[in-house]
């Protein structure tokens, strides 16, 4: 068997001496390598979940920040859409109670230059029988050819008045 031994060179001292080194390798493999590079994988690991963190929160603050920022926009569009609302119903009244001032003042002009006329006719009525009683007086004092009394003179004007009244 020796020379099987010789042949392939397995000796059990060296197989020994390579495990017990292979355990040594792998022993000082872990303590001084494997550790500290678990450690560097584990912080890269917890920085990657980290920033994964920071960004779903700042997704999640971004879409709060976009959904106040709507509901403000729709709260604003509501505003401005009742303020116009407002403003064309105070238009509205205001051009109602505008024209009903002009109306009012248009019939109280009417009304005014109504009167104004109906005043001036009047006048000029009253000035038209001063002088027509004046002039009917005269033709009358003439005709009769005397001086009429007060009192023939108010029946003599109040006829040719009567008279006048009818014919109009």
């Amino acid at each position: 068997m020796q020379e099987f031994e010789a042949f392939l060179g397995v000796n059990f001292w060296n197989s020994l001496f390579a495990l017990a080194n292979l355990a040594l390798l792998v022993f000082v493999m872990k303590k001084f390598l494997y550790g500290p590079v678990m450690k560097m994988i584990q912080s890269r690991q917890k920085e990657i979940d980290d920033l994964y963190s920071d960004a779903n929160s700042a997704k999640a603050s971004a879409q709060a920040l976009q959904s106040e920022y709507q509901q403000k926009l729709s709260e604003a569009q509501q505003t401005s859409e009742q303020l116009v609302k407002e403003a064309v119903a105070r238009g509205h009244s205001r051009e109602e109670e505008i024209l009903r001032n002009a109306n009012a003042e248009a019939a109280a002009i009417l009304d005014k230059a109504a009167a104004d006329v109906a005043r001036e006719k009047k006048k000029a009525v009253n000035d038209a029988k001063d002088e027509i009683s004046v002039i009917a007086l005269a033709i009358a004092g003439k005709v009769v050819g005397r001086e009429l009394s007060d009192a023939d003179q108010s029946r003599l004007v109040d006829s040719f008045i009567e008279a006048l009244g009818d014919s109009q």
